[in-house]
């Protein structure tokens, strides 16, 4: 009956005259809509794929599945790809992160390739390894692999766990609390505490009888309104969650996203309130008979605040310090204009808050630990109680650090990160001011002592310097013959720090290629001014800046436009499609995932009203000329030598609307006239990439660098400095 289905649908589509200049893509219909915007008429051929439900639509992303997995499947060294990315990451040893000292002992997730999910654990502060003990298993739960822990918070006394799980990618999350030393489940699940893009947090009270939470409206709202406003709820233990206790947020932004903290002081809880993702925060506290004060607004420019265990608040504060500076507010004080200066600002920048990364500040009793970032590479840096400088954390160079988690016994554990080494964590003793590192450190068959990391400048249209981490194996030749593969990503305030690249850059490598990852503006890497000059009506200097960076690998003589390859997700998947669009003489193959394309509808998605204050909204004259100018989809020109692309999407993401991937392939295989494919892949168990099962991960991964090798022509090299793991992957 399907079967059925699928042809009549085919035939219909037929019948309005598809066409595609892509051989063998499946036909698609054009029936133009016109759309006017402030006397602007401009045409969308496409929008029915928009309609998800349509069984036209579902026949026609069926069969564009259905061919892209002809191809890949048919190539010779799909195998291959796929069987050494699972040997690699099923022989690298287990991992954790998300650390959490509570009751004396350390929470972690804990991943165990080739476990199909990372699962919660704990460790003794001694760190012993060999028996790490689970609390929280999802693989237990779910044979599939497709559920997921979107987070967890251990309560004050270690005895108890909150912990949001979701399905299939979706970041759809319920919260569940489960007992320590049994495992066991002891409360009644809460049902929409989670969901992209606000995402969910949690809080629990000093005596770890209830938490605060985020909760999503739910039924009593329009569905449109479902996944928006967030708002503040207090549930007591034992208790029906039906009558827990509202606290805050009726009067928060529509697109308000929520995180809560009290770690380092359980007895003061902060709320910190992003409107939408452009950077802008306000932020509360919440004592523990329920009072609500307000801290900042966004006009304030407090990107981030936290309490510290002398009962004072830490803030980092933009307002005429792009760089950032940090406040403190005495014990018992709420007024701004009382706060007095820890840190003035300097050529480091001071990280903010966001629902990425670690903490930006961590207070302890002995000293202050305040994230730079520089470029990319981060460190932290080490303030006395009054801001006399001491240092900063032992780091090797091109690093990258996320947690900071003071463990109680006057040490510290934080994360190491860098591109050539798997992540691990160092124990610094406060006392000694000495570093070593710990038994919490990952292993990886891909050894990487050929190769390097070199940091280089490329500049953009207006002069701006963009920096370059380019990876490559020391033995290369600089004839502009290898293969590159540049990445970037340029937006919402967020830094392409250094993570370790294998397996699938031991692959890249040995297959002769070079990896290069640009700093490019729309981050956060130089600060606040970086991200604006990429934001709104500046989002074509993230291109710019972008096309700098693969002119320079050009003319230096890493590469040539026929080896030159691009890829990037989400944020990033726009960053291609305005490179491919508005460059594609310079590109011989594109990898886009869950990326964004339509920039005048994006807005309507389910969650687009977040986007806003990042790209702007067609309501307003100026944003409109601006997303207009550089919109992918409209900028599709038929006859145009598009270079070969492949899409991937997930049918469950919740951050990017998966139609943006249909229309912009639709649209790229009727105009392409280069003979080289555009293939989408669609994957029913996977979302925007949080959450999904390692078999998932692996095969994307597979699908992704087996498509590269083929459009550019690289063998598949033999496992050079990787060694051969016992381990066979699935089917």
């Amino acid at each position: 009956m399907k079967r059925f289905l699928f042809s009549g649908v085919l035939a219909g589509l037929a019948a309005f005259g598809a066409h595609a200049l892509d051989a063998g893509a499946p036909p698609a219909a054009r029936r133009v809509v016109i759309d006017t915007y402030h006397g602007v008429k401009v045409a969308d051929p496409y929008r029915w794929l928009e309609d998800a439900n349509d069984p036209a639509v579902q026949a026609w992303i069926a069969a564009e599945d259905g061919r892209t997995r002809r191809y890949l499947d048919g190539l010779a060294l799909r195998a291959p790809v796929y069987e050494q990315l699972y040997r690699q990451i099923s022989a690298a040893s287990s991992s954790y992160s998300k650390l959490y000292a509570a009751g004396g002992v350390i929470f972690a997730l804990y991943n165990q390739p080739p476990k199909q999910q990372p699962m919660v654990v704990v460790l003794r502060r001694t760190l012993d390894t060999d028996h790490p003990r689970i609390v929280v298993d999802p693989n237990a739960i779910d044979a599939q692999g497709t559920t997921a822990i979107d987070w967890f918070v251990p309560s004050p006394n270690g005895r108890l766990v909150a912990v949001s799980l979701s399905r299939n990618g979706s970041e759809d999350g319920t919260l569940h609390v489960f007992e320590v030393a049994s495992g066991s489940e002891v409360a009644e699940p809460i049902a929409g505490v989670q969901y992209p893009t606000g995402g969910g947090s949690l809080a629990w009270r000093a005596d770890s009888s209830g938490f605060w939470y985020t909760r999503y409206p739910g039924a009593d709202r329009p569905a449109a309104d479902r996944h928006f406003y967030q708002q503040i709820y207090y549930h007591r233990l034992g208790r029906d969650p039906a009558a827990d206790a509202y606290v805050a947020g009726k009067d928060f932004p529509k697109v308000a996203e929520i995180q809560l903290d009290n770690r380092h002081d359980p007895d003061l809880v902060v709320a910190s309130v992003a409107n939408g993702d452009g950077g802008e925060f306000a932020h509360y506290t919440i004592t523990p008979g329920g009072a609500v004060t307000r801290i900042s607004t966004f006009a304030d420019r407090v990107v981030a605040v936290t309490s510290g265990p002398d009962h004072a608040l830490y803030l980092i504060s933009r307002k005429d310090a792009p760089h950032g500076r940090l406040l403190r507010l005495a014990p018992g004080v709420t007024d701004l204009a009382r706060a007095k200066l820890i840190v003035p600002e300097s050529d480091a920048v001071l990280q903010g808050g966001g629902e990425f990364g670690g903490e930006p500040v961590v207070v302890t009793a002995n000293a202050i630990y305040v994230r730079e970032i520089a470029g990319g590479p981060s460190r932290v840096a080490i303030f006395d109680p009054g801001g006399r400088a001491r240092g900063v954390l032992p780091l090797p160079a091109v690093a990258s650090v996320e947690e900071v988690e003071p463990v109680g016994d006057g040490s510290l554990l934080y994360s190491v990160e860098t591109y050539l080494r798997p992540p691990y964590f160092c124990r610094y003793d406060e006392r000694t001011a000495r570093a070593s590192e710990t038994s919490l450190a990952q292993s990886s068959p891909a050894k990487f002592d050929d190769a390097e990391v070199v940091r280089e400048m490329a500049h953009s249209r207006d002069g701006t310097a963009v920096p370059l981490n380019i990876l490559r194996r020391k033995d290369v030749k600089l004839d502009g013959s290898a293969p590159v593969l540049l990445t970037g990503y340029g937006g919402y305030g967020i830094s392409l720090a250094p993570r370790f690249i294998a397996p699938a850059g031991r692959l890249w490598l040995d297959g002769g290629g070079i990896f290069v990852i640009a700093n490019l503006r729309g981050g956060g890497e130089f600060g606040e001014q970086w991200h604006a000059q990429g934001a709104l009506t500046h989002k074509q200097n993230v291109f710019d800046d972008f096309i700098a960076a693969a002119r320079y690998l050009i003319d230096h003589r890493y590469t040539s436009p026929a080896h030159l390859a691009i890829i990037g997700g989400s944020n990033g998947g726009l960053l291609m499609g305005a490179a491919l669009t508005q460059h594609p003489e310079l590109f011989r193959a594109v990898v886009s995932r869950v990326g964004i394309y339509d920039m005048l509808r994006v807005e309507l998605d389910d969650n687009g009203a977040f986007n806003t204050t990042e790209y702007g909204s067609t309501r307003d004259p100026q944003q409109f000329q601006a997303l207009y100018a550089y919109s992918p989809y409209h900028h599709v020109v038929d006859g145009t030598a598009y270079p070969a692309i492949f899409m991937a999407t997930g049918a469950t993401d919740g951050r990017v609307n998966p139609a943006h991937s249909r229309k912009m392939i639709a649209r790229l295989q009727a105009a392409t006239d280069s003979r080289h494919p555009v293939y989408l892949s669609v994957n029913a168990h996977a979302g925007h990439g949080m959450g999904s099962a390692l078999s998932i991960r692996v095969a994307q991964a597979a699908d992704i660098y087996a498509f590269l090798f083929d459009q550019l022509g690289m063998r598949m090299p033999q496992p050079g400095h990787a060694a051969r793991a016992d381990a066979d992957p699935p089917p």
